[in-house]
């Protein structure tokens, strides 16, 4: 898997991550919503780490930094 998510990109989406986990775990996000929440969370956690997004390669998005 070659890198394709920028330092901006993977920070944005762990702050959202986060904001989202906050929700929930406060009570604000309930039911399936609360739950669908979590699960995008886990998987922009998950992108995030790894600095590959599956659906960018999809729609020919690269947000990485070109390296010469």
């Amino acid at each position: 898997m070659k890198p394709n998510m920028g330092g901006a990109d993977r920070i944005i989406r762990l702050v959202v991550a986060a904001i989202v986990a906050v929700l929930y775990f406060t009570g604000t996000l309930t039911g399936t919503i609360g739950i669908v929440a979590l699960v995008v969370a886990a998987v922009f956690v998950l992108t995030s780490l790894v600095s590959f997004c599956p659906l960018y390669t999809l729609i020919g998005l690269n947000t990485c930094s070109v390296k010469k």
